[in-house]
């Protein structure tokens, strides 16, 4: 990847589709309530990109892309789309793709095996963890022996944090826990693991200020600003991504839930200071990257 040809790095975009044969029972009626939640058709049978596809959509726009799965496997009975999988199809397309994995830290010291192999054999460059998705809090014991294994292999960890997409609108949210997602669960791993990168994901609502105090505090946490479009970001998220935190906020979508072009479009029209534009853009997570 050379960096200096794109003109943004999108820090959060998902390998959606099952690899394994066809959709399991319910993901027809998962997808349709997250299409509902951000008003687009993805998620229909035949509407979801491919990852190859999202990299001719991503190449064509000259943005480059932190691409995973989520390993929900255990909490949703879908099964994930295989980590390998998304790290050769990123590989075949490396000028454009950053692959990240998904492993469900329940899985314990064989998740940590699996994490060490993915960075050593695959290139993986960072772990993403959906507590709400995954039913856990991010300060369970269970979790470190996998962050020990990431933070060991020089990795980023990347959370959810705040209210999520996912079952929103459905019965009983299906079966989602808002509270394992707030973002302050985050804060005891930042202590913990102090030299591990950590990125919390979202705006974090309805605990902004939380993600805002636990980037602020604490010098390994940066914020993606994924899954909302700008246009709702919060004033004091706006102010804070202006000022204190304008070097740990970096661009994300949430394809293909939200599209960059709707994303960035949105961006335009909110007060961010113009040299904050490019830090948040791409040059944040060139840094944090080392690319």
């Amino acid at each position: 990847m050379n960096a200096d040809d794109l003109v943004a790095i999108d820090f959060h975009t998902h390998a959606e589709e099952p690899c394994c044969g066809p959709r399991d029972d319910g993901y027809d009626e998962f997808q349709a309530g997250m299409a509902a939640y951000f008003k687009n058709p993805v998620g229909a049978k035949g509407m979801l990109p491919t990852v190859q596809q999202t990299a001719a959509y991503f190449r064509e726009r000259r943005i480059g892309a932190v691409i995973f799965p989520v390993d929900a496997e255990r909490e949703t009975g879908f099964r994930r789309y295989s980590n390998e999988e998304v790290a050769r199809i990123a590989a075949e397309n490396s000028d454009i793709l950053i692959p990240f994995a998904s492993i469900d830290p329940a899985k314990g010291r064989a998740g940590a095996r699996e994490a060490r192999r993915l960075v050593r054999e695959f290139g993986v460059r960072g772990f993403k963890f959906h507590p709400t998705m995954q039913g856990f809090r991010p300060n369970d014991r269970m979790a470190y022996p996998l962050y020990e294994a990431i933070a060991e292999e020089g990795a980023i960890a990347l959370f959810h944090s705040g209210q999520t997409g996912v079952g929103s609108g459905m019965r009983g949210g299906m079966g989602m826990r808002l509270k394992y997602s707030n973002p302050m669960h985050v804060d005891d791993v930042a202590v913990d693991f102090p030299d591990m990168p950590i990125v919390l994901a979202h705006p974090s609502f309805p605990w902004t200020e939380e993600g805002l105090s636990v980037a602020q505090h604490k010098p390994n946490v940066y914020i993606d600003m994924s899954g909302w479009s700008p246009k709702y970001f919060p004033p004091i998220f706006v102010q804070y991504a202006n000022t204190i935190l304008k070097r740990k906020m970096l661009f994300g979508s949430d394809w293909p839930a939200i599209t960059p072009d709707r994303w960035l479009a949105d961006f335009e029209t909110i007060a961010v200071r113009e040299e904050v534009r490019p830090l948040i853009l791409k040059e944040n997570a060139r840094r944090l990257l080392k690319i």
